[in-house]
C-alpha cells in the first residue's frame, strides 16, 4: 500500500471543514434515528463506509425506502429513494443552515415529510442547524483524505472483527461522535450506572470492548485510534499494549494509537491491528470473558 493510504489529516488543518461535514452528516443521520425502528445499542442510527463515502443504508419510511448517500468523490449527496424517484445535492463551501434548508425540501420533494430535532448531539456548540450561519466550509482535498481514511481503516477493522464469533456489532460510523467503531461483547449484562442518559443506558447495557478511529476534536486535536472497555475492569490502565507507540490516556480513560503514529509505521495496518487484538485482549483478560467460546481458532 502506498502512504496516500494513509494521508496526513492534522485537526488544525481542516477544523472548519470537519465542524461542517459533521454538522451536515448530523442533520441525515437525525433523520434515519427518526424513521428507523430501535435497535440494540443505537445500531438503526450509524453510517457505513462506502467506495466513495457513507451511507445510511435503506431507510424504512412510509412510502417505502430511502437511502442518502455522501459521496466524497464526487462531492455530492445522494438521496434515493425505493419508488424510483432521486435528488442530489451539491457538497460545497456554504453553511449548516443552507444544507439543512435545500435538504428539508429535498426529502419533501421525494414525499418523505419528517421533522428532526435541530440541535447538534455531541458537539461543542449547540446552534440549531437552521440557524447556523458560521459553519460553512468544505475543503475538498482534506474531506477526500478523510474519505481515504474511512476506506482503509474499514477494511482493517473488518479484519480483526473476522476474528470474534461473539456477538459484534457491523463496523459503523457515527456521527454523533463522528467516527468509525466496531464493537465486540462478552454476552454478559453490564452494570447499570446511576444518572446516565438513555442513549448511555442503551449503548452500554452489555459489557463491550470497543476499537474505533476519530479525526479528533478540541479536546484532543489529533486524529487517533482508539480502544476502551465497559465497564473498566481494574488495572487495565497498568495493561501493555502493541504498537509501542499506544499508551493508556488518563484524560480519555482508554487506550491511544495516535493516527500520525499508526500511518507512519512501517506497515499501518498491522499496527492497527496490533493496537486492536492487544487492547482487546487486555480488556477481555482482566474482566475474564470466556474467550474460548468467543474468538475463532487461530
Amino acid at each position: 500500500m502506498s502512504s496516500s493510504d494513509w494521508p496526513a489529516l492534522p485537526f488544525a488543518e481542516w477544523e472548519k471543514t470537519c465542524d461542517t461535514l459533521h454538522m451536515w452528516t448530523q442533520i441525515v443521520g437525525k433523520t434515519r434515528l427518526k424513521l428507523a425502528p430501535l435497535e440494540n445499542h443505537w445500531w438503526n442510527v450509524p453510517f457505513y463506509v462506502t467506495a466513495r463515502g457513507l451511507t445510511t443504508s435503506a431507510i424504512p419510511c412510509v412510502s417505502g425506502t430511502l437511502e442518502i448517500e455522501f459521496d466524497l468523490v464526487a462531492h455530492q449527496l445522494w438521496m434515493r429513494a425505493s419508488s424510483g424517484c432521486m435528488h442530489s445535492m451539491r457538497l460545497y463551501p456554504r453553511s449548516v443552515a443552507d444544507f439543512y434548508a435545500e435538504y428539508m425540501a429535498a426529502l419533501k420533494m421525494l414525499g418523505i415529510d419528517v421533522k428532526i430535532y435541530r440541535v447538534p448531539s455531541e458537539f461543542d456548540d449547540p446552534t440549531p442547524f437552521d440557524q447556523d450561519h458560521h459553519h460553512a466550509s468544505y475543503d475538498t482535498e482534506y474531506v477526500e483524505r478523510f474519505r481515504n481514511i474511512l476506506v482503509h481503516s474499514d477494511r482493517v477493522f473488518k479484519q480483526f472483527r473476522a476474528r470474534f464469533l461473539g456477538k459484534c456489532s457491523p463496523v459503523h460510523f457515527f456521527w454523533g461522535s463522528f467516527d468509525l467503531a466496531v464493537t465486540r461483547f462478552s454476552g454478559r449484562l453490564a452494570p447499570q450506572k446511576e444518572g446516565v442518559d438513555a442513549m448511555q443506558r442503551e449503548a452500554y447495557s452489555h459489557e463491550v470492548i470497543s476499537c474505533g478511529w476519530w479525526p479528533g476534536n478540541r479536546a484532543f486535536p489529533q486524529p487517533a485510534f482508539y480502544s476502551y472497555s465497559v465497564p473498566v475492569p481494574p488495572g487495565l490502565d497498568a495493561e501493555p499494549v502493541r504498537p509501542a507507540a499506544a499508551y493508556w490516556d488518563r484524560q480519555l480513560g482508554e487506550f491511544i494509537l495516535k493516527y500520525e503514529d499508526a500511518r507512519t509505521a512501517p506497515s499501518p495496518e498491522q499496527a492497527i491491528l496490533d493496537f486492536c487484538q492487544s487492547s482487546y485482549e487486555a480488556g477481555a483478560k482482566l474482566a475474564q470473558w470466556n474467550r474460548a467460546s468467543l474468538e475463532r481458532p487461530k
